[in-house]
């Protein structure tokens, strides 16, 4: 049995997608977050209406501006953070923000890497070490957790079989850099009662994913919601499936 209890969490990337998705099944859990902080770059945008209509609907779901390349953004959302926990921890950390394009090796562009590292390397970086006194635990306090979601494209082991049909240069790089910063958290967090996971949600139908997408937005984030529920400290440095399958890194 898992020790791990979810009162509170922040999901980054939260107005669409895997994020907007996570949000939902964490409302329609048996025992939903007293807070769940919901965080994307621009949430005026038309893009997060159905995002705020759960706000204006669930007062645990606290709306915040968050743009996780950005180290003013996440200093600033931060604190608002801060002033909702109200002294209090917090439980859970989702980084989901992400982007993905599909260059090969000759058509890779300097500004698309950077980009790619900038939004999904750097900015889990800043927002974890942000966060990182609200997750921090004393022994024998119970435990807090940091999941970062990332993709089975970012295995080595796994690269030939779909390398030729689909590259993507800058975000299988940008993936293996993030599970390393998941292994390198793992390790150094581990005395302070923070669980470190890096999680695949498989090939899903959102706006990255595309239309031709097998796994559903609800059977994806399901699966994760089960290991999250789950979480235990001996699986602190690991790399999973949605369905809790190991992954070769």
């Amino acid at each position: 049995m898992s020790d791990f209890k979810v009162q509170s969490v922040l999901i980054t990337g939260s107005n669409r997608g895997i994020g907007l998705e996570f949000v939902q099944q964490f409302l329609k859990s048996q025992n939903p977050p007293e807070k769940i902080f919901a965080t994307c770059r621009d949430p005026d945008s038309p893009g997060s209406q159905k995002l705020k209509d759960l706000s204006s609907k669930n007062p645990n779901v606290k709306v915040i501006q968050l743009d996780t390349s950005d180290p003013a953004s996440v200093s600033s959302s931060v604190k608002e953070v801060e002033k909702h926990l109200n002294g209090q921890h917090l439980d859970l950390l989702i980084n989901n923000a992400g982007i993905l394009t599909n260059n090969n090796l000759q058509s890779q562009t300097a500004e698309d890497m950077f980009r790619a590292y900038t939004i999904n390397v750097v900015g889990p970086l800043l927002v974890t070490q942000a966060l990182y006194p609200f997750l921090k635990r004393v022994e024998g306090t119970g435990k807090s957790a940091v999941v970062h979601i990332s993709a089975l494209l970012g295995s080595l082991e796994d690269l030939p079989h779909v390398f030729s049909s689909y590259p993507a240069i800058s975000y299988r790089c940008s993936k293996v850099a993030l599970n390393m910063l998941s292994r390198c958290q793992a390790e150094e967090y581990r005395h302070d009662g923070i669980i470190t996971i890096a999680i695949h949600p498989g090939w899903v139908k959102t706006d990255m994913g595309g239309d031709q997408a097998p796994l559903t937005k609800e059977d994806s984030v399901g699966g994760m919601m089960k290991i999250i529920e789950t979480l235990h400290e001996n699986k602190s440095g690991t790399f999973v499936d949605w369905e809790g399958k190991s992954i070769p890194w």
